[in-house]
């Protein structure tokens, strides 16, 4: 089944989705000509772009001008979202776990069943440069799989698995237990760990991250902390 092609999003709903701004000063930044789309200053109000392949920056004065940027580390537990259309049932972790004044988003997801480490921001540069496909961003999980897995789904999973019609990334795996593995991935499709698992017969009972890139989940479930200077540096890396 081939996936269906993201939607385009209106350019002042996209900078308020990396926290640049909100969609009315989006406007505002737009019309002054502080905004560019794929290197091209651009005042037209009403573009839309897509996110999953259109650049979308704002001029240095504006992050200049901006309260201070923050990057937060949070150990997501079961049963919060990332996402912001969120209900009392479905928490949304920005709003219920992290209590700061200033708005912050989640870089990338993990879906309500999986728990672990996320990163927030208000660094919408950093949030673009880690979740646009062509940064192959590294992000490792520790997997519960129903089943002990045979070295054989090993190798599989290791040189990519068909979804959609595509074949996924060639993976690193790293069995720890019988029914344990550890996976690194550079692409971030939605469920991704839970679909190629079961394509290679071994749906999956629990998922946790414990790394992107260079930051290492250390919290216990639900705390959250500030990142220190040079864990930003290594991560804008």
């Amino acid at each position: 089944m081939t996936p269906l092609p993201m939607p385009l999003v209106r350019l002042n709903k996209h900078i308020a989705q990396l926290g640049l701004a909100s969609r009315r000063e989006a406007d505002r930044l737009i019309s002054d000509g502080e905004v560019k789309i794929n290197g091209r200053v651009v005042t037209e109000l009403g573009v839309k772009v897509d996110p999953a392949k259109d650049k979308v920056e704002v001029s240095q004065k504006v992050h200049q001008a901006r309260e201070k940027l923050i990057y937060i580390a949070l150990h997501k537990p079961l049963g919060y979202v990332c996402s912001a259309r969120a209900t009392q049932i479905d928490p949304y972790v920005a709003n219920d776990l992290v209590k700061i004044k200033e708005r912050v988003y989640p870089v990338g997801r993990l879906d309500k069943d999986s728990t672990g480490l996320l990163l927030l921001t208000n660094d919408g540069t950093l949030t673009f440069a880690l979740t646009h496909p062509s940064s192959e961003c590294e992000k490792e999980y520790e997997v519960k799989l129903q089943g002990a897995i045979t070295p054989e789904a090993i190798r599989k999973l290791e040189a990519g698995v068909k979804l959609w019609g595509e074949t996924t990334l060639p993976t690193r795996v790293r069995r720890i237990a019988r029914d344990v593995i550890q996976i690194t991935l550079r692409e971030g499709k939605n469920r991704q760990i839970r679909r190629i698992c079961e394509k290679v017969g071994y749906p999956v009972r629990a998922l946790k991250r414990i790394r992107i890139k260079s930051l290492h989940l250390d919290l216990p479930v639900g705390q959250w902390r500030c990142l220190t200077p040079d864990e930003v540096q290594a991560i804008k890396k």
